[in-house]
């Protein structure tokens, strides 16, 4: 298991669901019972019962097949980050190549847009790569000849555009990265973060309506790879652009996705928010997975409030007020500036109470039940006091 995660600072979920609250009925990417095998007579594993529920061993021993994504469904809506995560050889890396079918998927079904990725001939699926859906990788890829500008702009003279324009174009996107005045420096003369931010300059040029990012800070030092999520989430603030992001780091996840689906094996085990995964792990793996977790900086009020006793729906108008969405790290701030309860109110009504007891079951990883949900030894030295 990876190492215990740093505190996320992730966004409230407030501004989790504002990325997606302009999302339409239809999905930017809709994936349905998709899988990708890779072996011989591939094609037939999806469709025969007798191996689909087979563990990741099994069905090598018997085949000598490998289902490197198995029966994946789920939607990624429009101004979404939505992420993938999980260890490697989980399929992630696999999935992301078959939205635009860089790997061919096996079987099942991929829509960009309520358009069929899965049928799609050349010309179309050309298109879909070179102007609607943009790829970052791990591996810079810069042409080491090329200036900075003269990378970014590779897609742009890939589509035909003026060498005039395309330069423009790609002198807007350098600085927009945070690479004022390196426009004419070759690859080999900047840091490895600063040749990230060519790439991810190089994918905004073309203006596509998704980003996909394939595990691209991996190989960059923490504090160069912190900065590179900085610049993500800013972007993503500024521009509202749909992104899909892979990674197996947990911490990376939780601060910039708005939902989470974690993989194991090939499968989504769980598909959810920061706080919907961290709160309520759906078996053992993820809930060793997220044991580690600040909760108190993933967790919302809304799941630390308790209903009104008597007196206080008597009086439901006084004291310090905090929104549903506040997370409880704030929260405890708040009743400790105060000194006592605070009144949780949305849309002008008070709905519950936080005090020091109810944040504190939170921190320590206790539900309401008195039981604990994966808090380890954070909630048994809580659960002491």
């Amino acid at each position: 298991m990876s190492e215990a995660p740093e505190a996320t600072d992730a966004p409230k979920s407030a501004e989790r669901a504002e990325s997606t609250a302009s999302a339409g009925t239809e999905p930017v990417f809709s994936v349905r019972n998709l899988w990708k095998v890779f072996g011989p007579k591939a094609s037939k594993i999806p469709g025969d019962t007798s191996l689909t529920g087979l563990s990741a061993t099994e069905l090598r021993e018997r085949t000598g097949c490998t289902a490197a994504v198995r029966d994946v469904s789920f939607d990624v809506e429009k101004r979404e980050v939505f992420v993938v995560m999980g260890l490697s050889g989980s399929g992630k890396s696999t999935l992301v190549r078959c939205l635009t079918r860089l790997i061919e998927p096996t079987a099942g079904k991929v829509d960009f847009n309520g358009e069929d990725v899965v049928g799609m001939d050349k010309d179309a699926l050309r298109d879909l790569r070179r102007h609607r859906a943009s790829m970052v990788f791990q591996n810079f890829g810069l042409l080491p000849h090329r200036s900075v500008i003269d990378n970014v702009a590779y897609g742009l003279e890939i589509q035909g555009m003026g060498k005039a324009e395309r330069r423009e174009r790609a002198a807007e996107m350098v600085d927009k990265v945070g690479l004022q005045g390196l426009g004419e420096r070759r690859p080999g003369q900047l840091s490895g973060g600063q040749q990230q931010r060519v790439g991810l300059a190089r994918a905004l040029a073309v203006d596509p309506q998704v980003l996909l990012f394939d595990e691209p800070f991996s190989a960059l030092d923490p504090l160069i790879r912190r900065d590179m999520q900085e610049e993500v989430i800013r972007l993503h603030r500024e521009e509202g652009r749909t992104m899909i992001f892979i990674t197996h780091d947990l911490s990376e996840a939780l601060r910039l996705g708005d939902r989470i689906a974690l993989m194991r094996d090939g499968a989504i085990v769980q598909l959810g928010t920061p706080e919907e995964i961290v709160a309520n792990p759906a078996d053992d793996y993820v809930r060793d997975f997220v044991r580690d977790v600040p909760r108190e900086q993933v967790i919302s009020v809304r799941r630390a409030m308790r209903p009104l006793d008597a007196s206080e729906a008597a009086d439901a108008t006084g004291g310090a007020t905090l929104a549903p969405d506040t997370l409880v790290s704030e929260a405890i701030e708040a009743v400790a500036r105060s000194g006592e309860s605070c009144r949780v109110v949305e849309n002008g009504r008070t709905i519950g109470i936080v005090d020091h007891a109810s944040l504190l079951t939170v921190v320590a990883g206790i539900n309401r039940e008195g039981e604990s949900d994966g808090g380890g030894d954070k909630a048994k030295e809580v659960a002491a006091v």
